[in-house]
């Protein structure tokens, strides 16, 4: 353990409370990924400054109490059924975890958890090597008993026992397996990759939420695109994401239509790249307009119908991706806003391409913005990056016209408030001019003026008043 991170020079609090349980005749060790982030970013000569400390010790939850309540701030022990006792000291929050081993018997979600006293038993049940590393307190002494130093700076993904053993322990591992590719670029060990080829179903014992948990993280890291083909290629994502791989469909040589994979798997690349920093409509990383993207053509498996002149169609399989991604979404337990938006981006996807074939009025135009709503950013950026023909003159005509669309859209925005579209009447003045209750009959009477309004634009009270008037004598007439 001659070796150091030097690093914890930036952390006196952190030594302190190394001191504390030396004096209390325990150990106490930094692990997992905070060992793992601090080696990478002072080998990157990174300033990053970490605000969330993972620790273990051989103390077990009550004497842990006892040390730390004099040192701390604050503490909880929300999580002492498990071992932790949390702390924050200085705007920086400890987790300190009793040596343990977790354990999924073969049908169950929870684990079972059991305390221990040895650091090489606590560190061998972790994920992977790069995360089974610790650093002794209060010197930051490196404890690598598995070599994740070596994965680590050869960029190779492999667990502290067989993968076999570590993935039957908890499941999630092998999600986790494949969100560690999409964040560093890594690649996993033959063996590692192997058996989450055998594995791949028990990820069903996996709660929903703790799935999707995963999911996300993988989506909005830097390659995403590598997580996801490891998800594909392994198996896992036929029981997290079945609509993905469905994506390989077989091309009949008599036939022609793109790779549906690896085209959706470019346009999420490149809506990445239409993402806007830190700031600005949508800022990076946006997983919303990244899901969509990825699943904006999951209903061409499903609509897909061979033509006698060899062409392939695929009608309608924006409404009947949607369609699929809100029923996935909800079986992973994603929020309802979310839900909504990327299934309404996926909806909408095609509806640029009637605006390129015939054009669009300038109530057209006022319908895409409505329907869009709060998604119409990300609308423009998938519809330009759904584009991935290697015919150039192509991808520059469909540049133009969408060129042509958004400066339309700004233009009625700029006369119009396009993005809070209303009638020029509200409902309470719709009841007064037409002496009404509140009911159907109201509702009709909006639904008038909307479609005037969408068709027209604003035509001011009086003129939309007189308008109306015309139309509910028609109405009585009838």
């Amino acid at each position: 353990m001659s070796q150091k991170i030097d690093v914890l020079k930036k952390y006196p609090d952190a030594v302190a409370l190394g001191e504390l349980f030396a004096r209390a005749g325990f150990q106490l060790y930094l692990v997992g990924g905070i060992v793992r982030d601090i080696i990478r970013h002072s080998q990157q000569n990174s300033s990053d400054t970490f605000t969330d400390f993972d620790l273990t010790t051989d103390a077990e939850p009550e004497q842990i109490q006892q040390i730390i309540a004099p040192w701390a701030e604050k503490t909880w022990d929300i999580g002492k059924e498990y071992g932790t006792i949390s702390a924050r000291k200085n705007g920086v929050v400890y987790e300190i975890t009793t040596y343990r081993a977790e354990v999924y018997a073969s049908d169950s979600r929870k684990p079972t958890v059991t305390f221990g006293k040895d650091l090489r038993e606590d560190l061998i049940r972790r994920d992977f090597t790069m995360n089974a590393m610790a650093a002794r307190l209060p010197d930051g002494a490196i404890v690598d008993l598995f070599e994740g130093q070596r994965d680590l700076a050869e960029g190779i993904i492999r667990t502290p026992r067989s993968p076999q053993d570590s993935f039957s322990e908890d499941p999630l591992r092998m999600m986790r397996a494949a969100r560690f590719v999409a964040r560093f670029n890594m690649k996993l060990a033959p063996e590692v990759f192997e058996a989450m080829e055998q594995m791949a179903s028990r990820i069903e014992i996996i709660s929903a939420e703790r799935v999707r948990d995963e999911l996300v993280k993988l989506i909005v890291a830097p390659y995403p695109k590598a997580g996801i083909e490891v998800l594909v290629d392994s198996g896992l994502a036929d029981f997290v994401l079945p609509e993905l791989p469905a994506l390989r469909m077989e091309i009949d040589p008599a036939h022609h239509h793109k790779d549906v994979y690896w085209h959706s798997l470019k346009v999420m690349e490149q809506a990445m790249d239409r993402e806007t920093g830190p700031e600005g409509d949508v800022p990076a990383p946006d997983f919303i307009l990244r899901f969509a993207s990825l699943l904006h053509d999951i209903g061409k498996p499903a609509t897909r119908k061979f033509e006698a002149d060899g062409s392939v169609t695929f009608l309608q399989h924006e409404l009947v991706g949607a369609k699929l991604a809100r029923k996935r979404m909800r079986a992973l337990r994603f929020d309802n806003d979310t839900i909504k938006a990327v299934s309404r981006l996926i909806e909408l996807h095609m509806r640029f391409y009637g605006y390129r074939d015939a054009g669009w009025s300038d109530s057209a135009v006022r319908r895409y913005v409505r329907d869009a709503g709060e998604q119409l950013q990300r609308l423009h950026r998938l519809s330009r990056s759904d584009v991935t023909t290697s015919n150039k003159r192509m991808a520059r005509s469909l540049a133009a016209a969408y060129d042509d669309l958004e400066e339309r859209i700004e233009a009625l925005a700029a006369q119009e408030e396009l993005d809070a579209i209303r009638p020029d009447l509200d409902g309470g003045q719709i009841m007064a001019l037409l002496n009404l209750a509140p009911g159907p009959q109201v509702g009709r009477a909006y639904k008038f003026l909307m479609d005037l309004r969408m068709e027209e634009g604003p035509l001011g009270q009086e003129e939309a008043s007189a308008r109306l008037l015309a139309w509910w004598n028609e109405q009585q007439e009838s």
